[in-house]
């Protein structure tokens, strides 16, 4: 439960009611701490497996676990109240069949209290979105460049860029929406595909590395803020660089304590003052 009770959560249909009507601000969360500060702001927050790269320093996504995911899930649903809280379901944790992918859904919500899934996937995966929502687990589709296929797609490249690849694309958006998913990550695609994608669908389309014409955008929220290293990823901009906010405080404090400024009497319990 969130630690705020008189505020509504933005439901998943009032997601899909901002199609054509304005815009969705998305952002990542894996904290407490920046879970309250976007919730504000955003109409959906998503626990991506990203939390692999970003918070755990590994090369892709493929290791994290469901357990890991729900965790860091339940950590920003207990933190906010405003936002939508879609949380991915991990490599290996629904691939196999739709029993298994409703199975660990249905973990993954109970554990968190999050308002629904993402799934990565082409056309092949529809029968299990259309599992998963017939049961209940409302379902974000994503296609185009799926982090979990880094092996087949031979590395993190973007999709989409002939008239084949489009079009496979393309299919795979529509057989997810007839699956009954209520929106679709576009990631890594052509400008032009994912405007087409777009204006094909009924249900909202979430950019990232994608077109401006999306019906909203999503960042990995660490590449925003200046938080990812020196590369910025092409997809993304920085609108601010904390990370030198943060290392300017820790040089701060370092030096503090090194010179004896840090912690003052003030800072410390039982103290007499002279």
């Amino acid at each position: 439960m969130s630690v705020h009770t008189d505020i509504k959560r933005t439901s998943v249909p009032q997601l899909v009611a901002c199609k054509g009507q304005r815009k969705l601000a998305c952002l990542t969360a894996y904290t407490a701490p920046f879970a309250r500060l976007l919730d504000d702001y955003l109409d959906m927050i998503l626990i991506g497996d990203s939390t692999a790269m970003v918070g755990y320093g590994l090369p892709d996504t493929l290791s994290i676990t469901l357990e890991q995911m729900a965790a860091h899930a339940a950590a920003v649903v207990r933190s906010t109240a405003k936002a939508c809280v879609i949380v991915d379901l991990p490599f290996g944790s629904y691939q196999e069949s739709p029993q298994q992918a409703y199975a660990n859904a249905a973990r993954a919500l109970a554990a968190s209290g999050a308002d629904g899934v993402k799934m990565e996937g082409g056309a092949v995966m529809a029968e299990t979105t259309r599992f998963l929502v017939e049961r209940g687990v409302p379902v974000l589709a994503h296609v185009g460049l799926m982090p979990q296929y880094v092996h087949t797609m031979g590395g993190f490249k973007a999709q989409g860029m002939n008239d084949a690849a489009a079009e496979r694309i393309l299919q795979d958006a529509v057989a997810h929406e007839q699956a009954g998913a209520f929106g679709i990550v576009l990631e890594g695609v052509a400008e032009a595909l994912a405007r087409r994608i777009t204006q094909t669908l009924q249900i909202p389309t979430i950019g990232i590395g994608a077109s401006p014409d999306c019906d909203g955008q999503i960042l990995v929220t660490e590449d925003m803020l200046g938080l990812s290293g020196a590369r910025i990823p092409k997809f993304a901009r920085q609108f601010a660089d904390v990370g030198a906010v943060i290392r300017g405080a820790v040089e701060q404090y370092a030096n503090s304590v090194r010179d004896g400024s840090f912690p003052g009497l003030e800072n410390c319990f039982g103290a007499k003052k002279p």
